[in-house]
């Protein structure tokens, strides 16, 4: 703690997820001095507010949506990540339909790359 406040860190901040206990310092001249109350707390220089409600730290940015938690981060990027697998599957099935289209098409003499445009 000692360190931030002699090189001029504005505010300093410490959760325990397993207490649920916040705490937060504001700069106030040359010393960090104890933010009274943190549930609601807005920070001055990020914007962002601190919620308790539920017991958990809920944390929201400038324009009020919530930041998400590591689990809903990872949940996130897992659905995206079978969302792009789903893609990436779709995608190869129809270059593969694509190519049997066209070796039918070199079967019937037709060359499938001078094809009329219309």
């Amino acid at each position: 703690f000692q360190f931030y406040e002699t090189y001029g860190v504005e505010e300093y901040y410490i959760y325990d997820p397993d207490t649920f206990d916040l705490r937060g310092w504001q700069r106030q001249g040359d010393y960090l001095m104890r933010i009274p109350q943190m549930h609601g707390y807005r920070s001055p220089r990020l914007g962002i507010q601190f919620q308790t409600d539920s017991g958990e730290l809920q944390i929201y940015r400038p324009d009020g949506r919530r930041f998400l938690t590591p689990v809903e981060l990872n949940e996130q990027f897992e659905q995206e990540r079978q969302r792009a697998e789903q893609e990436r599957q779709r995608a190869e099935q129809e270059r593969q339909r694509a190519e049997r289209m066209a070796a039918y098409l070199r079967s019937l003499g037709v060359d499938p790359d001078n094809l009329p445009l219309t």
